[in-house]
């Protein structure tokens, strides 16, 4: 599974899990669907665990860089926080909006 791969299956699951999180809002007070966004923000770190796991990438294995003379070795865990960082963003933002205007 190359990395787009990799993000587009994560965005998919965090999507239901946005879903998720918007039903359990409307049975909660105020401040616990405030808790919720924090509970979003581990379940996107869970699911980069499980998929890496599902695939057999190791997060902490370098990454292989195209440029062999690039001194700045990233592993996998960092390439794929950077690359699936705006997904988690865009979808926290959608789940603040509808979470605060329930």
């Amino acid at each position: 599974m190359n990395i787009d791969e990799f993000r587009a299956e994560l965005e998919i699951r965090l999507l239901i899990e946005k879903q998720y999180l918007t039903q359990e809002a409307s049975s909660v007070d105020e401040q616990e669907r405030l808790e919720l966004l924090g509970k979003f923000n581990e379940k996107y770190k869970e699911l980069i665990k499980r998929l890496a796991s599902e695939n057999g990438i190791d997060l902490d294995e370098s990454y292989p860089s195209e440029d062999s003379s690039d001194s700045e070795n990233l592993s996998y865990g960092q390439i794929i926080l950077g690359k699936t960082m705006s997904v988690y963003d865009r979808l926290s933002d959608e789940l603040y909006e509808e979470i605060i205007n329930i």
